[in-house]
């Protein structure tokens, strides 16, 4: 069955260019469109997308208006996948895409078979992201904690550490699995207890997450 997408930007024209990208692919639907904030959860309700490709900026007066929207859809449709679009990298704004529950950052000059590939990642419930956004949640991963991993933080054990940092260096559950020779069922496994471990809800925010308690730190 096709991937059910929701396109939310301010530009109509930027709407219909990526429809008519997408809908050259046989197993994506565009199923809607949507100027704004108001609009978008109107039309969420209404066409129940599997992921919704979401402008980072969404008036001439903002610059990250669409965060505030991710957590709406987020809070209204809690399945839904949400892919952050926008024309600049900022390792704040990814932080709080991840945080707001988005499971993708994508610029949009990103090549079509890399947007196609990460729409589908984030169908199968896993975290999306291009080369360059990719780099900034390893950053983000390796970068100082906020706390330290003995302060009252949840205990990872080796593998699910492995398995953290090989979520932030984007792969999926199948390559992850091929990497520390597992079954890919055996990496969901792992994944499912840190994400209960962690208290996050979202794939995308594991990495995040783990480094901000520092939980990722070499011994």
């Amino acid at each position: 069955m096709s991937t059910r997408v929701l396109i939310v930007d301010d530009h109509a024209i930027v709407r219909r260019g990526l429809r008519s990208i997408l809908e050259l692919e046989q197993d994506i639907a565009v199923v809607g469109e949507a100027g704004g904030p108001a609009e978008a959860l109107g039309t969420l309700e209404r066409t129940r997308p599997e992921v919704v490709l979401l402008d980072l900026k969404l008036s001439p007066d903002g610059d990250a208006d669409g965060l505030a929207v991710c957590s709406r859809i987020l809070e209204r449709r809690p399945g839904t996948g949400v892919v952050v679009l926008s024309t600049f990298l900022d390792e704040r704004l990814v932080a709080e895409a991840l945080r707001r529950g988005a499971q993708a950052y994508v610029l949009k000059d990103v090549d079509l078979s890399e947007l196609v590939r990460i729409i589908h990642a984030v169908a199968r419930g896993e975290a999306g992201f291009d080369s360059r956004s990719a780099a900034v949640v390893r950053g983000l991963a390796v970068g100082k904690p906020a706390a330290k991993a003995g302060d009252g933080a949840p205990a990872l054990t080796e593998r699910e550490r492995e398995v953290v940092r090989l979520i932030a260096e984007g792969l999926t559950n199948r390559e992850i699995g091929e990497a520390v020779f597992v079954s890919e069922s055996t990496v969901k496994f792992h994944v499912r207890n840190v994400m209960r471990k962690l208290d996050v809800h979202h794939r995308a925010e594991v990495a995040y997450a783990a480094s901000r308690l520092g939980l990722l730190e070499k011994p």
